[in-house]
């Protein structure tokens, strides 16, 4: 396999889906968003300001019942211009833009989403399985997002520094489980554990992870955070 290499974190009059946007800021980096006759969809707790000509209206998501038991919002936020949108995640990372063609998709980690084009559906699946031993065997969401007959932009939020790693047919990487943002539907993602003990009579322990199998993308980012779930 080849070493990740480092996402590019600053990007400035960007050109795609009929938007124009930039990301500048090393720390805690914002995303502006020139809006046009194309809306886009949000977390509504990720804008940072807007221009009064934007208008924001409620975006209901599809699955709302059963994403709700989970205890996850059930609705998403949508702005339309003209005029210009900016979000923030508060926390220390990079922002970063995925073009997607007609029909491409994404699968993301749960809580790495920050906005869409509106071309972009969005969809989610449960994952159980001891994984999710960190999340108490509870399990966690991934959110699949796919350009429909248009083009469209999904932007993300990584916390550290973001990296990707192009996988080959059959090529595999293992990540700790908070380590991934990011693949294309083609990676399968399996739960590995490993048994450990200390010494002839010590007590074990275990490591767990997650082995992502090509080909196919896969997005890395440096610092895990673990979200609780509201189980």
């Amino acid at each position: 396999m080849e070493y990740p290499r480092l996402r590019p974190a600053i990007a400035t009059a960007e050109d795609f889906a009929g938007l124009r946007y930039r990301i500048e800021g090393p720390l805690v980096p914002v995303l502006a968003i020139e809006l046009r006759d194309t809306p886009v969809y949000f977390e509504h707790h990720v804008m940072l300001w807007k221009d009064p000509s934007v208008s924001i209206e409620i975006r209901p998501m599809k699955g709302a019942f059963k994403r709700i038991l989970a205890g996850m919002p059930i609705f998403m936020t949508e702005a339309k211009g003209p005029g210009r949108i900016a979000f923030s995640r508060d926390g220390v990372g990079e922002l970063f833009a995925l073009h997607l063609q007609p029909g491409q998709a994404i699968d993301c980690r749960e809580h790495q989403f920050l906005a869409a084009s509106a071309s972009v559906d969005f969809s989610f699946q449960r994952v159980r399985g001891a994984a999710n031993l960190l999340l108490g065997g509870t399990g966690f969401f991934i959110d699949t997002f796919r350009a429909g007959q248009q083009p469209g932009i999904l932007w993300l939020h990584g916390y550290g520094n973001v990296f990707e790693v192009d996988l080959a047919p059959g090529e595999s990487v293992d990540v700790e489980p908070g380590g991934w943002v990011y693949k294309e539907p083609s990676v399968s993602m399996q739960t590995m554990s490993q048994g450990l003990k200390i010494g002839l009579f010590g007590g074990g322990g275990g490591l767990f992870w997650n082995r992502f199998t090509g080909p196919g993308r896969l997005g890395l980012q440096s610092m895990y955070v673990h979200m609780p779930t509201s189980e």
